[in-house]
């Protein structure tokens, strides 16, 4: 091997380890994104009361069920439902971002923490009859 030889950087060989990397840094960065977004997520709602919860959540029986499992397809089941995934759909059915007029009038005038006591008392509740 003299000096006139070199790598060829078009190669087939180096193009794939050039993708693999670029491949594998991208994943990186989208499994930081996504820990980072729950996080916050996590951050931005309280920690919920379920007792405190069950009692704000007494309207909420006459469509999800008294148990929050929902005897109607139209209407899903909230019992053992993440906490963080219900309070999210929650706060966007009270924000506008989601719209759906039955709930509406529901959750119009809760407060961060009515959400978060409401979707405590849902995720402690057992998903099975």
């Amino acid at each position: 091997m003299g000096n006139s030889e070199s790598i060829d950087v078009d190669s087939g060989c180096v193009r794939h380890l050039r993708r693999r990397w670029c491949g594998a840094v991208l994943a990186g960065v989208a499994v930081a994104f996504s820990a980072a977004v729950i996080e916050r997520e996590a951050a931005a709602q309280g920690s919920g009361d379920a007792a405190a919860g069950k009692a704000k959540a007494a309207v909420c029986a006459a469509c999800h069920g008294p148990a929050g499992i929902s005897v109607n397809p139209a209407w899903p089941s909230l019992a053992g439902q993440q906490p963080v995934y219900l309070a999210k759909q929650i706060r966007l059915f009270r924000d506008g971002e989601r719209v759906e007029p039955t709930m509406q009038p529901f959750v119009q005038n809760l407060s961060d923490q009515d959400v978060d006591d409401i979707a405590a008392y849902y995720a402690g509740l057992s998903p099975c009859p």
